[in-house]
């Protein structure tokens, strides 16, 4: 295989498709929410919408693993989920009724499951584990460039041509990772480093080795059922604040649907591109964990500040805080499930299960969340994520055998 040391063209192709997908993989986001608010839908219905449409992308998520561990045509499973994903959005964009909106969100969930782990293993495939860390940061660092960028263009062209027009951009914007996934050869990726086992020569009939299920994987380790447990935790308290920002602010007739919702995702991704490059850098020399304590540090402090400030204005600091989190996190969760079970073989087991225990959370989280807001107030609901994300830090740091746990990982890495 030719490594990325020798042909940077692999790394250029992992830049690019990851900025042209971010505005793809996480479906309408944000869009969502205020979309279906345009079409008389009230704030619990679309929490309920989410919640089922994430219990079914968070069902998907280790098959979908299992689907990319065992495939040798990874670019063109991110391919066609980027086309499926084009096709659900289309059609609640023509037909917003009740069904469809039903329907296209939960394929659009489990569709997108496939995101994750798909990158992971081309960039692990790549790479290989010594420039895991390091290329984990540039990776979410061209993500969230390419959200800032979708999100600009989102916006502007939402206030002057409507809502409608954030689905043509979703139309769009995945072309470009079309040409950069050809720029990745199938030469370039390593496939049994893509799944966590040594490096050897692959071959197309290659027949991945038998993986235990996810379940096995996490009894078999306490640190990963720990991190599986807090970021379940952790997402029941974030998934929802940012739809909830939204939602809560356009409510009070505080701004327009489609600028307000483009600047939140605006301001978080601009503050996520330096700290996912920085956490990238601090966790090649001090290992992951510190990065997950502090980014459950930050979460409460968002969500007070947002319960606390009825002002559009308090998107600036809550949305720098959440890139805050998202920037570290999406750094030390893959590479921090590749340290603790480096040489098992298990590694994309292991992703898929946290990945699967924290979508319980995100898919709970709109619910919970919608509920609130529907009949205490936005406020309390905020309140209310708050107090979850403090309980996620404290079953953290709750014993410190996970600290010690996360350091031996780091010094063995």
């Amino acid at each position: 295989m030719q490594t990325a040391e020798r042909n940077p063209a692999p790394q250029r192709g992992l830049a690019g498709v990851n900025f042209f997908l971010a505005d793809v993989r996480d479906g309408l986001g944000p869009f969502l929410g205020v979309f279906l608010l345009s079409h008389g839908w009230q704030a619990d219905d679309i929490g309920y919408l989410m919640t089922i449409a994430g219990l079914a992308g968070m069902i998907a998520t280790t098959p979908m693993g299992a689907w990319v561990d065992a495939s040798h045509q990874k670019r063109g499973l991110l391919a066609g989920a980027s086309l499926a994903l084009i096709g659900t959005n289309v059609a609640l964009w023509a037909m917003p009724t009740a069904s469809v909106a039903v329907i296209t969100q939960i394929l659009a969930a489990v569709v997108g499951a496939m995101f994750g782990p798909a990158i992971m293993g081309l960039t692990l495939g790549i790479v290989g584990p010594k420039g895991l860390a390091r290329q984990l940061g540039l990776n979410e660092a061209w993500n969230h460039a390419g959200n800032v960028v979708a999100a600009a263009l989102a916006g502007a062209a939402g206030y002057y041509w409507g809502l409608s027009a954030v689905f043509v951009l979703m139309t769009v914007m995945p072309f470009g990772a079309f040409y950069y996934l050809r720029v990745i050869r199938p030469g370039d990726i390593d496939n049994n480093v893509a799944r966590g086992l040594d490096a050897g020569p692959p071959t197309q009939d290659a027949t991945p080795a038998a993986a235990p299920s996810s379940w096995r994987v996490l009894a078999r380790s306490g640190p990963l059922r720990r991190l599986a447990l807090t970021m379940m935790l952790f997402h029941l308290g974030n998934a929802a604040m940012l739809p909830l920002l939204g939602q809560a602010t356009i409510s009070r007739g505080q701004a327009d649907p489609s600028a307000f919702t483009a600047l939140t995702i605006i301001v978080a991704q601009l503050a996520m591109i330096p700290v996912a490059l920085l956490a990238g850098r601090y966790a090649k020399q001090h290992g992951y964990w510190r990065l997950v304590a502090l980014a459950c540090l930050v979460l409460p402090l968002r969500g007070m500040v947002a319960a606390t400030w009825a002002s559009p204005f308090a998107l600036i600091p809550v949305q720098i805080m959440d890139g805050i989190g998202a920037g570290l996190l999406g750094v030390a969760i893959p590479g921090l499930v590749a340290s603790i079970l480096r040489g098992s073989g298990h590694v994309n087991a292991g992703l898929g299960a946290v990945m699967a225990i924290q979508g319980v959370g995100a898919a709970l989280s709109p619910a919970l969340a919608g509920s609130l807001a529907q009949h205490f107030g936005y406020a309390s609901a905020f309140v209310a994520l708050s107090g979850v994300a403090v309980l996620a830090l404290a079953v953290l740091l709750s014993r410190g055998d996970m600290r010690v746990s996360f350091d031996a990982q780091s010094q063995r890495r």
